[in-house]
């Protein structure tokens, strides 16, 4: 199994993406620099969190364009894995990888807290760590997070199980007006997509984070486990 973080100039989570595999499963990914054009071997590719390209134009917009996304767009048309997370989300819209779009909070402030995530994909690897409405605490560190789409693209996702993560309250309520549980506004509390095959996620929260009680906690840790597992 081979799996590959890629690094941007900007891009701050990498390590905590790797120590949550470290944890998971005793080995370390591979970095990938942004610059190299080819991602053959791997078996999973992730997009982590941070600032790339210190989120000028729009953010994730021009990591969108590194050498790198090309390869990466044909290993996801061929049926690769991938996950983007924060910044990885946005990196993943503005390639045209996953719909929809992340804009400013709707408080038009950065959020750097916990919240809760409940789990509504299905048919994923990405969700398969956990039973189907289980909750769990992830921290968020984002100034654009809030999740936008057509209407008719939310129905879609909706209709097919492809909004993978959503957020809620500690006891799996959804409040999709409640600036306390739906912190950044995100249409329909959508915190996490799936692709069309199940093979590509965002989400905006960190479960890498919480993958450690020295970490205060090993509510992530299912994510990693589920991927680990499904990639055999």
């Amino acid at each position: 199994m081979k799996i590959g973080i890629v690094v941007f100039p900007g891009t701050n989570r990498e390590r905590d993406m790797a120590q949550a595999f470290q944890v998971a499963s005793g080995k370390a990914p591979q970095m990938l620099w942004h610059q190299q054009d080819n991602v053959d071997g791997f078996d999973l590719i992730i997009l982590p969190g941070g600032f790339s390209f210190g989120d000028y134009l729009r953010s994730g917009a021009m990591a969108a364009h590194s050498p790198i996304m090309r390869a990466v767009r044909q290993f996801a048309e061929k049926g690769g894995y991938v996950l983007g997370v924060c910044n990885g989300f946005q990196l993943l819209t503005e390639a045209q990888m996953l719909p929809g779009a992340l804009l400013r909070n709707a408080g038009m402030r950065f959020l750097s807290q916990d919240c809760h995530l409940k789990v509504e994909g299905r048919d994923s690897i990405f969700t398969a760590g956990w039973e189907r409405g289980a909750v769990f605490r992830a921290p968020l560190a984002h100034g654009d997070g809030n999740y936008t789409a057509a209407p008719e693209v939310l129905d879609q996702l909706e209709g097919e199980g492809r909004v993978a993560f959503r957020y809620c309250d500690a006891a799996g309520q959804v409040k999709h007006h409640d600036a306390h549980v739906n912190m950044n506004g995100s249409a329909r509390s959508i915190a996490g997509v799936l692709s069309e095959n199940r093979r590509v996620c965002g989400l905006m929260p960190h479960p890498e984070n919480l993958t450690e009680d020295i970490l205060g906690g090993t509510d992530g840790l299912p994510l990693f486990n589920g991927i680990l597992e499904g990639l055999g």
